[in-house]
């Protein structure tokens, strides 16, 4: 009867040190994973910030050539600004905050696009060495910003597909772990621009 009490006994502590063991496993997957889209998100920011700090020296190249474009230049400032003033800590990185961050920097692609093809009106501008420089430091800074939005989209699928697997699921509930929001795809990036000859 004893032996009976004392098997069952060493039988429930070892289902508790187990079921400790694997909530501690998984914690701690969840707690890299989550690691990893902190990381890749900083990477986005970084990028977008490097963006924004070439926008200055574009937008005063293309001054010394264009007097009459103030409209276009100004609208790239205060896009430049608006993305700028949005800033998101991973923590508090949610579907409402990603789609503000992801409007606004929208806004200023949009400017700069409207920027650059001023700028073909001015072949003085075109041929100048710091305008193509910058300009290709802007190209190359988009290529950036596009790997490392999928840098990040990819480490959110690991993390949010982890945290609704069983019986990762639980635990990741138990521990606060809140699925990250993924990218959306720009207004009108659906349908097919219309070309025409």
């Amino acid at each position: 009867m004893i032996r009976k009490t004392l098997i069952r006994i060493a039988l429930c502590l070892g289902v508790i040190l187990m079921s400790g063991s694997l909530t501690s496993c998984n914690y701690n997957s969840l707690v890299e994973k989550q690691q990893s889209v902190d990381e890749a998100w900083a990477q986005v920011e970084n990028q977008y910030q490097r963006r924004a700090d070439l926008i200055p020296n574009l937008v005063n190249t293309v001054k010394g050539y264009s007097t009459h474009e103030s409209e276009t230049l100004e609208k790239v400032t205060l896009a430049r600004a608006k993305a700028t003033s949005i800033t998101i800590d991973a923590d508090n990185l949610n579907e409402e905050t990603l789609a503000k961050y992801q409007q606004a920097q929208g806004e200023l692609s949009q400017a700069l696009k409207s920027l650059l093809a001023v700028t073909e009106a001015y072949p003085d501008l075109k041929a100048n060495e710091n305008f193509l420089s910058l300009q290709a430091q802007l190209e190359g800074t988009e290529n950036r910003i596009s790997t490392e939005r999928k840098r990040y989209t990819e480490a959110v699928k690991v993390y949010n597909t982890a945290i609704k697997k069983f019986p990762t699921v639980i635990y990741a509930g138990w521990f606060g772990f809140e699925a990250k929001p993924q990218f959306k795809a720009e207004e009108g990036a659906r349908k097919a621009p219309e070309v025409k000859f």
